[in-house]
This record gives C-alpha cells, sequence and structure tokens, in this order.
C-alpha cells in the first residue's frame, strides 16, 4: 500500500537532531527518512537480521597513480560501545518503530531531539538499524517506495491546516495510513513564505503550494523560487463568493506556470480549485497526486529525485558541521566578537576578516 505523507513544514530542531548527530565511522551514510522514521511501512514482528558488512570504493587520481580507499561498517561497530541497557533501550524503540507503536515513536523522536551527547550517539545507532530494515523493505517491495512524501507549503491564512484534516480523514476513510510533521517557521514580521520551503522540497516527492483566493499585498510575500518548485497549486477557500475570485487566481497561475522552466520530462505542474469545507476538488487534488506519483516512479524520476536528495542532505551535514567546528574552535570563538565589530564599523572588511578568522582555524600567525 502507498503511503501518502504530509509535511507541512519540518520542525527544524528535530531535522538538525537527524542530520548533525555524530555518527561514528559512517557519517556520509547518514539520511533522514522521514517515511521509516515517523512509522511508516510495513509492521513486522520478528527483529530485523543484524547489517551486514557494506564496502563503499572510489578511485582516486593523483600523479597518474589510482588509488582505492575501502571503508568498511557494520551495526557491531556502532553498537559495541553500548552497555547492556542501553542496548535493550534502543532495540526496545527499534522493534515498537518497525510494529507501528506511537509511544515508541514518540520516545524515539524525543531521543534523536536531544541535544545530550551520549542520546545522539543512541539516536545514530537507532536511526541506522531503522535504515536497514527500510532497505530490506523496500527491496521486498521490488525497488518501490514504502510511502509517498508530501510536502505542503502556503502563506498564512492559506487554510493548510483545515486542509490537512479533511485530506487526512479522507485517506485514512480509504484505507491509507498517513503521518503528519508540521510546524510553522513563517516570518513573524513578514507573515510570507522563505527559505525553510526551499528545505521542505529537498525531503519530499512532490511540493504542493496552497494558495488562498486572493491577490495583490496578501501574495507578495511568496517568492517567484516558490512558484518555481511546486509541482501542484491548489487555490483553496473555493466555495461561496470565493469562487469568482478563486478561478481568478487559477487562470492567473495557469498562465504563469506556462512560462516557467519545466522540471520534469512526463510532468507539468497543474493548478487546481479546492474547498474544505464542500469538500470540492479533494477527491481531484488526490488523484493528481497519484497521477504525478506514478508518472514520475515509472520514468525513473521519483528514484532519481531522491538520490539527489540524499546528496543535497550529505553536504548539509558537512557545511554545519564544518561550520560548528570552526565556531566552536577556542581561538576563533575569542577573535569573533571583536572581528565582528570592526567589520560593522567599517574597520576591517568583510574578506580580510574572514581570512583572519581562517588563519586562526588553521593554527597560523594571523
Amino acid at each position: 500500500m502507498n503511503i501518502p505523507r504530509l509535511l507541512l513544514h519540518p520542525p527544524w530542531r528535530l531535522l538538525k537532531g537527524f542530520l548533525r548527530a555524530p555518527l561514528r565511522r559512517c557519517r556520509s551514510h547518514l539520511v533522514f527518512h522521514s517515511r521509516t522514521l515517523l512509522g511508516a511501512g510495513t509492521p513486522c514482528a520478528q527483529p530485523v537480521p543484524p547489517l551486514g558488512l557494506h564496502c563503499a570504493k572510489w578511485t582516486l587520481l593523483s600523479d597518474g597513480l589510482k588509488r582505492q580507499l575501502c571503508v568498511q561498517t557494520t551495526l557491531k561497530e556502532h553498537t559495541e560501545e553500548l552497555s547492556d541497557k542501553e542496548q535493550r533501550f534502543v532495540d526496545k524503540l527499534y522493534t515498537g518503530l518497525i510494529q507501528g507503536h506511537r509511544a515508541c515513536l514518540a520516545e524515539a523522536i524525543t531521543l534523536i531531539e536531544s541535544t545530550h551527547k551520549r542520546k545522539k550517539e543512541l539516536a545514530q545507532v537507532l536511526l541506522q538499524k531503522v535504515l536497514v530494515y527500510h532497505r530490506e523493505q523496500e527491496q521486498i517491495n521490488k525497488g518501490k517506495p514504502l510511502a509517498f512524501r508530501v510536502g505542503l507549503s502556503g502563506p498564512p491564512g492559506a487554510g493548510k491546516s483545515t486542509f490537512i484534516e479533511y485530506f487526512g480523514k479522507m485517506l485514512t476513510e480509504r484505507g491509507h495510513k498517513l503521518s503528519v510533521l508540521a510546524v510553522d517557521p513563517s516570518s513573524c514580521t513578514s507573515g510570507g513564505v522563505g527559505q525553510s520551503e526551499f528545505a521542505v522540497a529537498d525531503m519530499v516527492d512532490m511540493f504542493v503550494l496552497l494558495l488562498p483566493p486572493a491577490g495583490g499585498d496578501e501574495l507578495q510575500g511568496i517568492k517567484r523560487g516558490i512558484i518555481e518548485m511546486a509541482d501542484l497549486v491548489a487555490i483553496t477557500k473555493s466555495d461561496g463568493d470565493l469562487i469568482v475570485p478563486a478561478r481568478r487566481i487559477q487562470a492567473e497561475y495557469v498562465s504563469a506556470l506556462k512560462l516557467l522552466r519545466r522540471r520534469s520530462e512526463v510532468w507539468r505542474p497543474k493548478v487546481i480549485r479546492i474547498s474544505a469545507r464542500s469538500g470540492e476538488g479533494i477527491t481531484e487534488m488526490w488523484d493528481k497526486m497519484k497521477e504525478f506519483r506514478d508518472l514520475m516512479l515509472a520514468s525513473g524520476e521519483l528514484a532519481a529525485k531522491r538520490q539527489r536528495q540524499q546528496k543535497v542532505w550529505m553536504w548539509n551535514l558537512i557545511q554545519e558541521s564544518v561550520l560548528d567546528h570552526f565556531r566552536s574552535h577556542p581561538a576563533v570563538r575569542e577573535q569573533i566578537p571583536l572581528l565582528e565589530k570592526k567589520v560593522l564599523s567599517g574597520a576591517l572588511s568583510p574578506g580580510l576578516a574572514a581570512d583572519v578568522l581562517l588563519k586562526t582555524f588553521k593554527g597560523r600567525d594571523s
């Protein structure tokens, strides 16, 4: 069964727990799979066999010579330092997660969000075990994804929460399993849609933009880049006196999307009208989502998209880790306030200040 997934906005503290927690000897293997960690997949009463040996090889060319680097990791290496109590705790959460127990899901999220060093390490052991289980379940499913991840975004007042409630009830009544990960990081000053939506788009299979039947200043906060990322645009609240403006906005966005660069060979973004109050367009919207999923899966674009996302996550992790390591360097941390003050006053150029900090980080004389 395909499992739809709604992401209104990801909670950044939770995601940083996934992305930034240390993973011994295998950091590049850390990937955030929201569908797995939120309890998606086929319940299984039996524990998954231990992770086997994985060997990744890179060929590096230097002075005409080829060098091979083989990195070997096993789940045993991640768990060898766990105490018996910690091992039982991780095993309990793991078994509960793959069996769909909500209490274990809540406890696992709390563990992953923790900033405690040891709990971060336990979280990575748990994530690695779940990731292995997820891979095996996808293999059983003939390589097809176990869940369909949909990101929802839109300006305040677009009716996102109301839509999710109506849409979610419709899906569960049809026998689907649904998980919702929600947070609202919209700007408190402009109220507009911003950088967080770009991050959402890098986590989901389909990005859906919900817009109210309004225009002008009310939608000014929506950046063009957000529109370009949308696979589906839904004009909400299309009922009563708002039907006419909803139709007008729909026509405007249909025309606008035709001018944007096509991102897929098999799919063109659609614009539909929906109403969570009357139910108009909700079934049609689900049909469009399924059509998108089927076309992207058959063409191989969905698999390629997920691979690109994994690469983005890897580099995001590297960037955040390097920056944290840089800022935490004692000598650098000591110089930052003074250099920032000089940059703000115009006494020092940003480039020179950066150069001083980088040389300090490298241990050279500034």
